[in-house]
């Protein structure tokens, strides 16, 4: 897409880099923000294209490089040594730190934003549990938390949660079962503004079209959802 380009994050451990995608027009006049949150994959082809979906939408988006203490950059598939080595990234990082780094993706995206608009985290499976961190901190103005894998592990959170969170899930994932779906409804469901969808034919990871586990009719419904949502969330 060609009103795309790595940019560089500043923080006080390092630099890293973030994918910027930008309407079509090339403009952000009245272009609200997304922070768009990897899988356990990396910034990869794909988190790149749905980068380039929601700039299409109107939206300025930002993919921040989670991993980039441990491998910078790194792209990754989703079987054999690839997903070994996306299994032991995922237990190398420090949550906390993530978080951070969200929260310096978010600064530096508001500050391509025309003055006073909003900014969203949406995030895949280990994306998930740091968007959802990231509205229960304040941090987004809305959050959209796809398969996000042990946001039951940080419950404690939801109430802290003043933004509007849509989730979405599928009914097959064996990784997220259906108890786990219903300790974090019912964790949320008190909090204003808070959905949760769950798909009876998708199993994990049913957005991504490069997984053998993607499922149309659920990924579709569920970005219509998603862009509804973001509409009504991110207005001035």
């Amino acid at each position: 897409m060609s009103n795309s380009q790595w940019i560089s994050i500043q923080t006080p451990d390092g630099p890293f880099d973030a994918y910027l995608a930008l309407p079509p027009s090339g403009k952000t006049a009245n272009a609200p923000g997304i922070v768009l949150v990897q899988e356990i994959f990396g910034v990869n082809e794909h988190i790149r294209g749905v980068a380039d979906q929601y700039a299409l939408d109107g939206y300025v988006v930002l993919a921040p490089d989670i991993f980039w203490r441990a491998a910078p950059r790194i792209e990754l598939g989703y079987a054999g040594d690839d997903m070994a080595r996306a299994m032991e990234l995922r237990k190398s990082v420090d949550v906390e730190k993530a978080v951070k780094d969200i929260e310096a993706t978010v600064k530096v995206l508001r500050t391509k934003l025309d003055g006073g608009e909003k900014v969203a985290a949406i995030g895949y499976c280990f994306g998930g549990l740091l968007s959802y961190l990231s509205a229960a901190r304040g941090l987004v103005d809305a959050a959209v938390p796809y398969y996000g894998g042990g946001i039951h592990n940080y419950l404690g959170e939801a109430p802290n949660l003043k933004v509007p969170v849509q989730f979405h899930y599928g009914a097959l994932d064996s990784h997220i079962t259906p108890d786990i779906v219903t300790s974090v409804s019912d964790a949320v469901k008190s909090r204003p503004n808070t959905e949760v969808f769950v798909y009876p034919g998708a199993d994990h990871g049913f957005n991504c079209w490069a997984r053998g586990s993607y499922h149309q009719p659920s990924a579709v419904l569920a970005h219509g959802r998603a862009l509804e949502f973001l509409a009504k969330s991110l207005a001035k």
